[in-house]
């Protein structure tokens, strides 16, 4: 039996509306799409991505800082507030995993074009 598809997610979630956590435990505001990063400063030492010199290792680091996180890529990723009631709003990064981004959508969203929606 094959693996359930999730479903593809054509268009953005506008601005300023209020939606439902995939739960349902609360609901949340978008602040707009955002792109997740990962900070390679975080990688433990030993890594693949020091540069080496003779038998020993520098600890400089090659490339970008802030690359694109490979888990959340086809994923639709926003800014939000989280509303929960009795409590403060409080603002963070949600990624949609139980959703796909259609391959255009995908493209736009790590580019540095503007909202597909706007134009």
């Amino acid at each position: 039996m094959p693996a359930p598809v999730p479903p593809s997610h054509n268009r953005l979630l506008p601005n300023g509306s209020e939606q439902p956590s995939p739960g349902g435990m609360y609901t949340f505001r978008v602040i707009g799409p955002c792109c997740r990063l990962f900070d390679r400063e975080e990688l433990p030492w030993p890594c693949c991505r020091l540069q080496w010199r003779s038998k020993e290792p520098s600890w400089r680091r090659v490339g970008k800082r802030f690359v694109p996180d490979l888990a959340a890529r086809r994923c639709p990723t926003y800014a939000v507030e989280l509303l929960q009631p009795g409590l403060r709003a409080t603002t963070a990064v949600l990624t949609l995993f139980a959703e796909r981004l259609s391959p255009e959508l995908q493209e736009w969203w790590y580019s540095r074009r503007e909202n597909p929606d706007q134009q």
